[in-house]
């Protein structure tokens, strides 16, 4: 019965007590969902200061072949992202996140129909945006889009 009760106690052990530093790492599950969520609804409100604010001085930006810099998004494509997200209706789901110390990642699939430009637009695409941690504070380091569109008859 001892053998049993110590075999019953190292198993215990085991599967409870963690090395120190193991997981030490909290989930910033809601933060990081917070982050990617308020960029998304400063563009909603046309509020390019508030959107730049959440990317890193460094970030980057992939979308349709090409990078930009904050700087070059800030300058060349911000405007026309909250012009498209006013006109075009779109929804945002499936948003996962997933974390590794200070760096997280959210990806998400998305879907916009509606006009643009006087352009009928009906398309899916998929999100990964990449985040790092400094202090308590999330912000985004990349950004990528990809998206095609629904042609009739699909």
């Amino acid at each position: 019965m001892r053998g049993k009760t110590f075999s019953i106690a190292v198993l215990f052990v085991l599967l409870v007590v963690r090395p120190v530093g193991a997981g030490s790492v909290p989930s910033d599950t809601e933060a990081i969902t917070g982050v990617v969520n308020g960029f998304h609804d400063a563009l909603h409100r046309g509020d390019s200061a508030a959107a730049l604010n959440l990317l890193v001085p460094d970030a980057v930006i992939l979308e349709s072949g090409s990078a930009q810099t904050r700087e070059e998004y800030a300058r060349e494509h911000l405007a026309e992202d909250i012009a498209f997200t006013k006109a075009v209706p779109g929804t945002r789901s499936n948003l996962v996140v997933k974390q590794e110390g200070t760096v997280a990642w959210a990806t998400a699939t998305t879907q916009s129909i509606g006009t643009f430009n006087g352009h009928e637009m009906n398309s899916v695409g998929v999100e990964l945006m990449v985040l790092t941690r400094a202090g308590s504070d999330w912000r985004i380091r990349a950004i990528h889009w990809s998206s095609h569109a629904i042609k009739k008859g699909n």
